[in-house]
């Protein structure tokens, strides 16, 4: 698509869109990238880096389309969706949700969907490419990288609801991040630096793990995990 072509497509069509994820340098990023209204029709029209800050912005200006980072302090990308349910179903004007995230794992993309986003896609994914997805979920459209639809297509095939996991249930998305890394066999320094978190934060992620648990180290952890095949 060439830049002319471009422009005149974002001058036919336009779209209200929230950036949610605490990374503000990729907040930016993606700003610089899609946010160029006259080109791409996208108009950011606020930005949110953790649950409170996502639903407070959210409500007060009514977008038509959120992008949601997956894990955010607070919650989550999930509690984000629990306490915006009621503007995803108003009959006028429902806000919808992207997910986007730089997690391929599968209970991530099930627990956005579960929760009503109407699709997920990876960092990975080129700006051209996420203008046309907001734009699709803004008309309805359930939108996923290639990889992730087999994800969402194999939990929803089941007539069988999959069994609930209490014990996971327990653990905030960020808990679950570090619990898959240190099943991994990485080191807290290693968590941190993936995560763009401190080493103490690690330290008290895991802690809070393996406290809701109820194990003692993180071999313990790992045996868990695996069992659950979360590694």
């Amino acid at each position: 698509m060439t830049e002319d072509t471009t422009a005149a497509a974002g001058a036919e069509r336009r779209v209200r869109v929230v950036l949610v994820d605490d990374h503000r340098m990729f907040r930016t990023g993606v700003q610089a990238e899609i946010g160029r209204t006259e080109t791409t029709g996208v108009e950011v029209v606020g930005e949110a880096a953790d649950v409170d800050q996502a639903v407070a912005v959210i409500t007060a200006t009514r977008p038509e389309v959120v992008l949601l980072d997956v894990h955010l302090p607070g919650g989550g990308g999930v509690e984000v969706l629990r306490r915006c349910a009621s503007l995803m179903t108003a009959p006028e004007n429902p806000v919808r949700f992207l997910a986007l995230s730089v997690s391929d794992a599968a209970e991530d993309v099930i627990g956005v969907i579960r929760g009503g986003a109407r699709g997920y896609v990876t960092k990975t994914i080129t700006g051209t490419d996420l203008v046309d997805s907001v734009f699709r979920v803004q008309e309805g459209d359930a939108v996923f990288s290639p990889r992730l639809a087999g994800f969402v297509l194999d939990a929803f095939a089941s007539t069988d609801a999959p069994p609930v996991d209490e014990d996971l249930d327990r653990l905030t998305q960020r808990e679950r991040e570090v619990l898959r890394l240190i099943a991994r066999g990485y080191a807290y320094k290693e968590i941190a630096k993936q995560l763009f978190i401190s080493v103490k934060t690690v330290e008290s992620h895991v802690s809070a793990v393996l406290r809701k648990l109820q194990l003692s180290n993180r071999h313990e952890l790992t045996r868990w995990a695996t069992a659950r095949r979360l590694v």
